[in-house]
This record gives structure tokens, C-alpha cells and sequence, in this order.
């Protein structure tokens, strides 16, 4: 038995497979010619992250596109940093963003983690055997080795190693005193491992890099084209102390058994490629294809962009939940910035469902994508313009039931008026763009309830005796059967009879001759009815509000004059 041997079987005499033996359960997945198998692999640690969404949606597009497989791998090998529920909650989100895995980490019926997939399990957490199986193959090889210190030497090793795991480090660079004694440990020998096991020390496994940090290698990232990266020369941390892998570890050796094609991750993961290209040249995996993400940005009040941190509004999901954005609104939002040319097709296909759009990686910007709420809205209008008034009424509904309870009180009170309001204006080639979220639709609606009902732009410009004589008018003629055309025509005749002119065109030409116009008139019955200078069209307003209703807020109105 080899020195090596010796000290695998020291470090791990748990362990009884190999390598192949692993990969026999895990056979290659037959898939059609061009499938992409990709993952979406999050951390546990806290509130889903646009940029977490953003990622989870290339991965789905690639993998659904190309009739491959997407999977969902929790990450959760740091136990203190790991959130309680976060999972579950990412879950649930996902799925209200249509963004649905074919395998990995699911909720049961009971809304308990499970797996569903023969790759499993999924979470890193349960794999610990798999990743010490090829480690021990790595020790065998000559190619990792043990460091055994206190906990706290422990502790400060592994800190400096995540808090270095995206850049670059020449570990030979560190200061003369770690680099004597990493250059120690290197050359350990069974002997000194057995005395140090014995004394009941513990141990991280570190990789013993070949490389020279003073070359380059040549390297083609999907996004970001053909680049020039140092190699690696740092003997970065395999295993933790606990046994568990760090990141650079485990996803080498779970995205070669899962089958994983395609890795989409954020662009500041790139510094360190050179490592995992060296983990998957040490371990004789072919290593996936790499596609590194632009940051997610906002814009500062001077103009600049910034990194978009989690204190920011629309870093969480939670934000757009909140503010009531329908999930279909933030997905095509999200593809406007991943694909420069979803717009244009958008244009051309106004009714096909988003998932119709041929996403393509070559459209993807190497630059950071800006976090736009106007541009999100204006989608979001768009959006909500087509869904049917019960739509609209039923996922507004919902909404408030989360966040609003007492304005669902008020919807849930009167659902025939609201789904005659959002009714006013939709359809059509053209149909009215009034709210991007649920948030700005009760802003819409919500003076349309007697409970909500505020005068919000009063007439402080006219003479109240002009407004109180078109009222008193208008309700003498008031008839809740009347249509539109006839409706207006008494408008009409009110306002000529007062000397307000019903032609725009003469107005304009001669304002001085008239005492207004008649947009002055509905005007004065608009704000009676809405309290507002904007409306829906003013004649299905009323008869959304009923005759009673009507009645009420003109009569109201009037005793205020």
C-alpha cells in the first residue's frame, strides 16, 4: 500500500466505495440531441433575491427550450448561515412564477421538503458520503491532503477560504509564517496524520494544486465570449472539518453525477473557474458548460448604477408581492432583460404567452441589468390590460387578502360593482392601461366604494354656484336607463343652455365668448362622482356605481356648495 493509500484510508476509513461505484447510480441521462440539463442551486440563507429569479429563469428557459431537464439542488452546507424555512419559501415562489423544476427539491402535500428524481438526494446536506467517497479517491491520487490544527486555527482557515472562494489567491503569497506551514502539510506522512488522529485533532482536506499562478488559460464563457484566467495555484479548503464540502467541491462533483450541461451562475463567481476547472480535471470530469450572469444594478439618484444590495426595494420578491406585480409581469420583465430582442417580439406577438419566446443565450448582455420599476410597470399595464374583468377582480382579491384585509372586506362586499368597474374600457384593439399592480389597482378603484369615497381634486377654481346649477341640472334629467349616446346628449344640452360650448374646435378659436366648455360640465360631475379630475369613461362609471349610489354622491356633493 502507497503513502497516499495509507493516508485515505486514515482520513476516511468510513469509506468503502469508490468513485465508480457512485457513478454506476447515477447513469447518463438520455436525453434528445442539443439538451440542456440545468440547475438552479440556492443557499438556504435568507429572502429570495430578484437575481436568484433571474438565474432560475435562464435555467428553465435553456433546459424547457431544448427539451432538457431543469432540477432544483438546495445548497445548504453552511449550517450557521442557513434560514429556517427559506427553502420552503423559495420554493413557493418559484412556483408562483411559473419557474416549476422537473426534479430535485419539491414541497409534499404537507408542504415538507421531499425529493422527486432518480439524481437525488438533491440536497447537499444528505450527500456527505458521496463527496468524502471522491475525496478519498482525490488523497489516494496525490492530489489532496490534510491539514490538522485546534478549532480555532480550524475556524480561521475556513474563514479566510470563504471569505477568498471568488477571487483568485496565490496561496503561496499568504504571509511567510502560513506559508511555511501550509508548505508543511503538504509533505505530512501517514505517520504524523495517524498521531494527530490519535491526539483527537481534526482535519481539513485542501486540494494540492499543480498550478502556476503565473499562466494564463483560455477560457470560453457563454456569456461573457473567450477570456484569459489565471490558473489555479491556491490549495483551497475540499472538506470542512465536519466532513461537509465547501462549495467549490461539492457542485464539481454533484453537477457531474446530476448530468448537469449548462451552469448559470452570477458573474462574480468567475475568479473562481480556475479552481473548479482544476477540480474537474482532478477528478476526470468533463466539466459543464459555464455561463456567468451580469449583476443586478439600480440606478442612483445622481445617474450612476450600483450593485443592487438586499436593503433596496425590488431586490426581494417580497417587494413585488407586496406591491401586487402578477408573477407573468415580472417574468416578462426579466426577459426583456436577458433577450435585448424580447420587446420586438413581444410587438409582433401580442397575444402568445411569454414562454413562447425563443430565449437565446447569444442575446444575452455581458453588462449589468438595471432594476426599472417604470419599465416593470409599464409591462405590468400591458399585462393586466388583457385579463378579463373577473380576472382582474379575482387576483385583486387575492391580493388584498394578504395585505389589505379591510379593502377585501370592501371588494368581497360588492363584487358585481367591481367587476363592472374593471369591465369599463378593457378589451378591444386598444384597451384602457389604468394600473401595473394590485397595489396601484385599488388606488383606481377604491373611490368607487362609499367606505373609500373622498373628494381628492375639489373644484377649487370654479364658482361653486356654476357647478351647484350643471348638477341640479344633470339631476333633473338624471334616467339610470339611459345609453351612452343619449346620456351625453343631455350633458350637451345642459351645457349649451348655460353657456358652455359643446364644440371644441369653436372653443379654442374663441375661448372668451363661452363660460367654458363642456369638458367643464363632465368635469363638474366627475370629481361629484369620483372625486377625481380622471376617470373611466363617465357614463359606465355610473351605471357601475347603480342609481342609488349616483344619487347619493351628487345629492352630497351639492350640499357641500
Amino acid at each position: 500500500m502507497t503513502q497516499n493509500e495509507q493516508m485515505a484510508e486514515l482520513l476516511f476509513p468510513q469509506i468503502h466505495e469508490l468513485p465508480s461505484d457512485v457513478e454506476a447510480r447515477y447513469p447518463a441521462r438520455t436525453l434528445p440531441e442539443g439538451a440542456k440539463v440545468t440547475r438552479f442551486a440556492p443557499s438556504p440563507t435568507g429572502f429570495v433575491h430578484i437575481g436568484g429569479v433571474y438565474q432560475a429563469l435562464i435555467d428553465e428557459r435553456l433546459a424547457h427550450q431544448s427539451g432538457g431537464v431543469f432540477y432544483l439542488r438546495i445548497e445548504d452546507t453552511d449550517a450557521r448561515r442557513e434560514v429556517s424555512g427559506a427553502a420552503e419559501a423559495l420554493l413557493r415562489t418559484l412556483d408562483v412564477y411559473g419557474i416549476r423544476p422537473d426534479e430535485g427539491v419539491t414541497l409534499d402535500a404537507d408542504g415538507n421538503l421531499a425529493d422527486r428524481g432518480k439524481y437525488g438526494p438533491y440536497r447537499q446536506s444528505e450527500r456527505a458520503e458521496i463527496y468524502q467517497t471522491f475525496a478519498k479517491q482525490l488523497v489516494r491520487e496525490g492530489k489532496a491532503y490534510p491539514v490538522f490544527s485546534s478549532p480555532e486555527e480550524l475556524e480561521q482557515a475556513l474563514a479566510a477560504d470563504k471569505k477568498n472562494e471568488n477571487k483568485t489567491k496565490d496561496w503561496a503569497s499568504t504571509a511567510e509564517e502560513t506559508r511555511r506551514t501550509m508548505l508543511e502539510n503538504r509533505t505530512i506522512t501517514p505517520e504524523q496524520a495517524k498521531q494527530a488522529l490519535d491526539a483527537g485533532k481534526s482535519f481539513v482536506l485542501r486540494i494540492l494544486s499543480d498550478g502556476d499562478g503565473e499562466k494564463k488559460q483560455k477560457v470560453t464563457d457563454l456569456i461573457k465570449g473567450d477570456l484569459e484566467l489565471p490558473v489555479n495555484d491556491e490549495d483551497f479548503i475540499l472538506l470542512k472539518s465536519d466532513g461537509i464540502p465547501t462549495y467549490h467541491f461539492a457542485h464539481a462533483v454533484d453537477d457531474h453525477l446530476m448530468g448537469t450541461t449548462h451552469v448559470v451562475r452570477g458573474e462574480e463567481w468567475l475568479p473562481s473557474l480556475p479552481k473548479h476547472l482544476q477540480l474537474f480535471r482532478y477528478l476526470g470530469f468533463r466539466p459543464p458548460k459555464y455561463l456567468h450572469t451580469a449583476q443586478v444594478l439600480r440606478r442612483e439618484e445622481n445617474g450612476a448604477k450600483k450593485k443592487l444590495s438586499k436593503r433596496d426595494l425590488g431586490a426581494g420578491m417580497a417587494d413585488y408581492a407586496a406591491l401586487g406585480y402578477p408573477s407573468e409581469s415580472v417574468c416578462e420583465y426579466l426577459l426583456t432583460l436577458l433577450n435585448s430582442n424580447y420587446e420586438e417580439w413581444r410587438s409582433a406577438n401580442p397575444d402568445a404567452p411569454y414562454t413562447d419566446f425563443p430565449f437565446s443565450i447569444k442575446k444575452m448582455s455581458g453588462s449589468g441589468c438595471l432594476v426599472d420599476f417604470d419599465k416593470l410597470n409599464d409591462i405590468s399595464c400591458g399585462v393586466i390590460a388583457k385579463m378579463t374583468a373577473e380576472e382582474v377582480y379575482e387576483r385583486l382579491l387575492a391580493w388584498a387578502d394578504a395585505y389589505d384585509a379591510p379593502f377585501a372586506e370592501a371588494l368581497r362586499a360588492d363584487p358585481s360593482r367591481a367587476v363592472a368597474l374593471f369591465a369599463i374600457g378593457r378589451g378591444g384593439k386598444k384597451p384602457r392601461k389604468d394600473f401595473g399592480c394590485w397595489k396601484q389597482a385599488k388606488e383606481f378603484v377604491k373611490c368607487f366604494f362609499p367606505a373609500y369615497f373622498t373628494i381628492e381634486e375639489p373644484l377649487t377654481e370654479y364658482d361653486p354656484s356654476d357647478v351647484k346649477e350643471v348638477l341640479e341640472r344633470f339631476l333633473a334629467v338624471y334616467d339610470p336607463a339611459d345609453d351612452a349616446d343619449v346620456w351625453f346628449e343631455k350633458v350637451k344640452q345642459i351645457a349649451s343652455s348655460l353657456g358652455y360650448c359643446t364644440d371644441r374646435k369653436a372653443y379654442k378659436a374663441d375661448p372668451g365668448a363661452y363660460r367654458g366648455s363642456v369638458a367643464d360640465v363632465s368635469a363638474f360631475l366627475r370629481v361629484a362622482l369620483t372625486g377625481r379630475r380622471n376617470s373611466p369613461d363617465l357614463h359606465a362609471v355610473m351605471r357601475a356605481l347603480g342609481q342609488e349610489e349616483t344619487l347619493r354622491r351628487l345629492n352630497g356633493f351639492l350640499a357641500q356648495l
